[in-house]
């Protein structure tokens, strides 16, 4: 899978900073766009037709996101993985 950028909303860096987690989702971010996905893989959510899939900011927290026709990732979510 071949990504060129990957897109989010201002309330997406909003949330993350009032968590603390601007830095692991940059890092994480510059990790799947240099195609480094050791600790960042890709899954597919369930149901697996869905074309929604996640990869990990932390131990905790996850960016659910989607693709459109650019391949630009669009990240539409943060979930707490362990609530």
């Amino acid at each position: 899978m071949k990504i060129n950028n990957i897109l989010e909303d201002e309330w997406i860096f909003e949330f993350l900073e009032k968590r603390n987690l601007l830095e692991q989702y940059k890092k994480a971010k510059l990790n799947v766009l240099s195609k480094v996905n050791s600790n960042n893989y890709f899954k597919e959510r369930k149901p697996k037709w869905s074309n929604i899939w996640y990869f990990r900011i932390n131990k905790q927290f996850r960016a659910i996101w989607t693709i459109d026709s650019d391949n630009d990732l669009i990240v539409y979510k943060i979930d707490n993985h362990q609530k």
